[in-house]
């Protein structure tokens, strides 16, 4: 039997930019069913690989095919709108409201990703995270053989890359893509590529079998870069202490990596972390008491009381606009409360990450902007990977990532005792990630982080709460685990259905006319529908909270993952039943 055909082929593929050699006689294929994420550190090639497999990018030596007529479609991180375009021609052209809202796919996609957007606005004027979320929805509406995504989770926020996720797996076509937000990887990628100096490393499955076959490379190696190699095995330590869904992709003997962290102890002590931070905060350390506060139109907090104590390391979650910014802002003391009051403690010392990046000098050199401890300067410069030249650069001329490592960096020296980061893993790498949780392991601190990133919560947080914009806090007993995204394909149907009116003749995609009666069943099938799936919903969660009761059990872990897995696939055959008689009936 012929093996299936590649989509496109790389074959001893040669790239430099500058005196920098990205690609080094690198050979590989996608394959149409193939869903591969892409990791390496910034700057590393990661970006060039898919320009270059998209053909967007010339080669320097070797070849790029693609099967004929392939249909590539690929997000930038910068978007192509066009400035003197409205919303409605960029994404759906031109088409009114009741030409795109037939269609449920395109109902869906609008209202997720535009939400709150009006269409008829230029494309001018718009924020960056607007450009880039109506960019990602014009891509999805296409007809593609390949999607080519990069960092495509950017300014999306934790109930949309859920959404997200869902779509890419459900799409018939190859997908590549590079991101950073590692939930995101082990959610859809099923191989994976490392791209580090000129060469592209393969393994099967997402992120974490990838951390596995990574730290079974090194032992086998007997990796020379011992920095490198310890981070990689207190990642593995993590991931085999966490969910045991994690680690069910691996498709390799994982039993030496096992023996690699047999003697790793766990990843931070809380309870010392927790006493070294009461010597250095005291019993007080921020306090919102009976709280309000709008901003607009909308109510963030409602008499609401939040207490944070020495060691807390807290997350928040929540969509966009439920005001997370706004309570980082309270914290930080640069944003007053409408009534109640903020305590304070006498001996904190607090630093905050923002999302901007303004407070950087465009033109100081990165290592004039770095003060501190000269030894511990040096190990955290070293760490973010400013070496070589990038020491005497100018900050203007880094890019938006080294910005980022930069920001964060200069706020762990500061040496404060309260940390708030807010969406501390933008424009970040997975590698320089683990270089800052890696630094939080070891901070005796009260820590809060507001983040899309589920991974990054997980890892560096013990408490999360949500934000379900009722004005209150509420803490999510199971951690970001048991954070339940909101349905948003079945608000995007909600949604449909209440702004569409019926019309007075029902026609069937045949064109015939539907009878009343015939109308009558489909609305009573859909109804039936719902139920079902409500009720598919509220056993899926109380499956996984059986499987996070019973995570060192693993014959009976393995039978409630059957029965999450007959749930889900379920849950999938009757969405597609409703979009069916959805279409029959629009």
């Amino acid at each position: 039997m012929t093996p299936p055909q590649n989509l496109v082929n790389l074959d001893g593929v040669e790239k430099t930019h500058g005196t920098r050699t990205l690609l080094d006689g690198v050979s590989l294929g996608v394959g149409a069913s193939d869903r591969i994420g892409i990791v390496g550190r910034n700057g590393g090639g990661k970006t060039t690989l898919l320009r270059v497999l998209s053909r967007i990018e010339p080669v320097d030596a070797g070849r790029v095919t693609h099967v004929r007529g392939l249909e590539v479609g690929f997000l930038n991180q910068t978007d192509e709108l066009h400035e003197a375009h409205t919303l409605r021609e960029s994404v759906l052209g031109g088409k009114a409201d009741h030409e795109w809202a037939s269609d449920p796919v395109t109902r869906e996609v609008v209202a997720v990703l535009l939400a709150g957007m009006p269409l008829d606005r230029l494309i001018e004027g718009m924020s960056g995270g607007e450009r880039r979320r109506a960019s990602l929805a014009r891509l999805l509406l296409g007809q593609h053989d390949l999607l080519v995504l990069d960092e495509p989770t950017n300014h999306l926020d934790i109930d949309a890359i859920a959404w997200l996720a869902r779509h890419v797996r459900n799409r018939e076509c190859a997908v590549v893509v590079v991101t950073h937000d590692r939930w995101f990887l082990d959610e859809v990628a099923t191989r994976t590529w490392e791209v580090h100096d000129g060469v592209v490393d393969q393994y099967d499955g997402g992120y974490a079998a990838y951390v596995l076959a990574r730290a079974e490379r090194d032992r086998q190696a007997a990796a020379s870069e011992s920095r490198r190699r310890n981070l990689v095995r207190k990642e593995l330590a993590w991931l085999r202490r966490g969910p045991p869904a994690r680690t069910s992709k691996p498709k390799f003997r994982i039993d030496a990596a096992n023996a690699l962290i047999a003697d790793e102890p766990p990843v931070r002590d809380r309870m010392e972390l927790e006493r070294f931070a009461t010597q250095r905060l005291g019993k007080d350390v921020l306090d919102l008491e009976d709280v309000s506060l709008t901003r607009g139109t909308a109510t963030i907090l409602d008499h609401a009381t939040w207490r944070l104590g020495p060691g807390d390391r807290l997350g928040l979650v929540g969509p966009n606009g439920t005001g997370k910014t706004s309570i980082m802002r309270l914290l930080a003391g640069t944003l007053e409360p409408d009534r109640g009051r903020v305590k304070r403690g006498q001996t904190i010392s607090v630093a905050y990450l923002s999302q901007a990046l303004d407070e950087l000098d465009p033109n100081e050199r990165v290592l004039d902007s770095v003060s501190g401890p000269e030894l511990r300067a040096t190990s955290l410069l070293e760490g973010f990977g400013f070496t070589g030249d990038l020491l005497t650069a100018r900050i203007g001329d880094l890019s938006g990532g080294e910005r980022r490592r930069l920001q964060v960096m200069r706020l762990l020296l500061s040496e404060p005792n309260v940390l708030l980061l807010d969406e501390p893993t933008n424009d970040l790498d997975i590698d320089t990630l683990n270089v800052i949780e890696d630094y939080l392991d070891r901070w005796p601190g009260t820590l809060v982080v507001v983040s899309h990133d589920r991974y990054f919560l997980e890892r560096v947080t013990d408490t999360v709460y949500e934000l379900p914009g009722d004005g209150s806090v509420q803490m999510l007993v199971g951690g970001v685990e048991a954070y339940r995204p909101k349905d948003l394909a079945a608000r995007a149907r909600a949604d449909a259905s209440a702004a569409t009116p019926a019309p007075a003749a029902q026609v069937t995609q045949n064109g015939s006319t539907l009878s009343g009666a015939e109308e009558r069943a489909a609305q009573k099938e859909l109804a039936r529908i719902d139920r079902r799936l409500a009720r598919l919903s509220e056993q899926s969660a109380a499956v996984e909270a059986e499987m996070a009761a019973n995570a060192t059990d693993i014959s009976k872990l393995s039978v409630l993952q059957e029965q999450l897995s007959g749930i889900v696939e379920e849950k999938d055959k009757l969405e597609a039943s409703w979009l069916e008689i959805a279409d029959v009936l629009s």
